[in-house]
């Protein structure tokens, strides 16, 4: 029996053991690219589990589909990479036009249950501009868009997504390309890298702690300036350095309970309907800005941050209805008034400025004033307001890589469209994502933020919510830790402003302020991203050293040789560990 307990216990040690060289074993690689290049880079984890990604060995590993033509082709610096043409295509290289759709070659894959797969690849089309998807057929017959890219002609794009395999995607599944435009796919540097979900929550938190924490030395000096060992010191913090946030309503005004339960928790909001253009002129030239100013001047009372959404949304549903009929002089005019007066009202007071919200998917004043509608509304606020970052805010790019739409190659076009234009090159802009989620493809959104953070841009998600079902909770939960464990992401704000009729779709309270469960884990994520010690002891040399979240910090010292506590505040960032906050503790 002994011995059947000590291998028991030998087993179970080893398994253990092993789980953790599992959930160490493969490091997630943020790498991405936005430039579209002569050659494509190699492949991020050398492949994966893709055989021959680089195709230097032909097509071994690789399959096409019955009346598909395909070989590999070697470009001028030696790169080879794999050429799909239709049936009906001339031969191959010609650069002729394939049949539609358009598929790539395809590899068959060994698929586990519960998996996050994360993919990435160069592509290219024959002619033109085509948008060209990512595509993992699971065992179970389901093709799973795992992202989607605009593949030029002239050069090599990178497409960076993923998808999650369920418990029921076991078994033998395949990897491909596709377009619906007829063109020939060019396909390079395939990889395919599996994470169980214990490494990819690993991950997160290692990336959180970070990008979120640094350890910071404290040292205490006594009234000599020797330093003072055993000094007792307490930490508080007084505000946390990640901008986390919601959405509030003109609702908060007058309602203390709101008021309290808001402020208590959140450092960043943003004006649902109230700052936008129907909510402060819904009545053409009867401006009204009574309510956005008093819901700004609480915010500043409690020393909360504002976005200021939007200045136009791009959305023609959204628009006015005298605004609808009007002729082009006379929508100038209108839109020239909103803007100077929102703007400079507001200038100075305002963290960000959603511009023209949602124009990747909506052109209402690219319709009425040309391709270059947005770019010179940029222009403008930017003239008028100097402080705020001008946000390009957009649903989709994170949600959804069926969207055509709102995929990160187009986001990422768009904003050099507006930063290219003639006199915004000296503009603060913003990447805004809003993040309004059904069920997350996790591995999907870390590649599209990686891709995103090549802008090199501050990076929001601007509007989270999760729409209301069973797994409401638990899929807001993956998203949030997935934003705040990237380190390009700068900020959230959560979409889930409080009416007394209902939410937009997801609700953190009822209608007497307690929270509802998916309140409940955003006090918990709260309290958990700004864990610290509360107290510690310095050591012989009067140092100590301090794990804490970026934020305010107050510290508090006190020695039993001294009478008197002493408090000093700091501020704790990125920079803090290469610096040391002497304190000085005197009679």
């Amino acid at each position: 029996m002994r011995n059947f307990v000590e291998k028991l216990v030998l087993s179970l040690l080893w398994i253990s053991l092993l789980q953790g060289c599992i959930v160490q074993s493969v490091e997630y690689d943020h790498r991405a690219s936005i430039e579209c290049l002569g050659d494509p880079m190699k492949p991020l984890y050398k492949g994966g589990i893709i055989q021959n990604g680089e195709f230097n060995n032909g097509l071994m590993g690789w399959s096409t589909r019955r009346d598909i033509k395909a070989g590999v082709r070697k470009s001028a610096s030696g790169n080879k990479f794999a050429v799909v043409q239709g049936a009906s295509s001339s031969p191959l290289g010609t650069g002729a036009v394939a049949a539609s759709p358009s598929h790539s070659v395809y590899q068959k894959i060994q698929m586990k249950g519960d998996t996050h797969y994360s993919l990435s690849a160069w592509l290219r089309v024959s002619a033109g501009t085509a948008h060209v998807r990512a595509v993992v057929k699971a065992p179970n017959g389901e093709n799973i868009t795992a992202g989607a890219i605009d593949a030029q002609s002239g050069c090599w794009t990178m497409l960076k997504g993923g998808m999650t395999a369920r418990a029921y995607h076991h078994g033998q599944g395949e990897v491909f390309f596709e377009s619906d435009a007829p063109v020939d796919i060019w396909v390079d540097s395939v990889s395919l890298q599996p994470f169980s979900f214990e490494e990819w929550n690993a991950h997160a938190r290692q990336s959180a702690n970070k990008a979120r924490r640094s350890t910071v030395k404290i040292v205490a000096r006594g009234p000599d300036g020797q330093p003072m060992a055993n000094a007792n010191v307490s930490i508080q913090q007084l505000r946390a350095g990640f901008p986390f946030g919601n959405a509030m309503t003109k609702e908060i005004l007058g309602n203390p309970a709101y008021e309290k339960w808001f402020f208590s928790r959140f450092t960043v909001a943003t004006m649902e309907n109230e700052m936008k253009w129907y909510g402060t002129e819904w009545v053409q030239n009867q401006e009204d800005y009574r309510t956005p100013d008093a819901m700004l001047a609480l915010a500043q009372k409690y020393g909360v941050k504002v976005r200021g959404h939007n200045v136009f949304w791009d959305d023609q549903s959204s628009q006015l209805k005298w605004v609808m009929p009007m002729n082009l002089n006379q929508l100038k005019a209108a839109m020239q008034k909103r803007l100077k007066n929102v703007v400079s009202r507001y200038a100075g007071k305002l963290i960000h400025w959603d511009v023209v919200n949602e124009n990747l998917h909506f052109n209402f004043f690219e319709t009425k004033l040309g391709p270059s509608a947005s770019p010179m509304i940029y222009q403008q606020v930017g003239q008028i307001d100097h402080t705020a970052v001008l946000f390009m805010n957009e649903f989709n790019t994170l949600e959804q890589p069926m969207d055509p739409n709102g995929t990160p190659t187009k986001y990422v076009a768009k904003m050099k469209l507006i930063q290219g234009y003639p006199g915004n090159a000296g503009f603060k802009f913003g990447v805004g994502l809003e993040s309004h989620f059904t069920t997350p493809n996790l591995p999907y959104v870390r590649g599209a933020l990686d891709t995103l953070a090549q802008l090199k841009l501050p990076m929001w998600m601007t509007e989270v919510d999760v729409v209301k079902g069973p797994n409401q909770v638990k899929f807001l939960e993956q998203v949030l830790r997935e934003a705040y464990g990237h380190p390009g992401v700068q900020g959230i704000v959560m979409w889930a402003a409080w009416h007394p009729y209902g939410c937009y779709v997801m609700c953190l309270t009822d209608n007497s302020f307690k929270n509802l469960p998916v309140g409940d884990l955003v006090d918990k994520l709260i309290a958990e991203w700004k864990t610290h010690k509360t107290s510690a002891a310095t050591d012989a040399n009067g140092m100590l050293e301090l794990d804490l979240a970026h934020g305010d910090y107050k510290l508090t010292v006190d020695h039993p040789s001294q009478t008197t506590a002493v408090s000093h505040t700091m501020t704790v960032d990125a920079g803090s560990a290469a610096s040391e906050h002497i304190i000085s503790v005197k009679l």
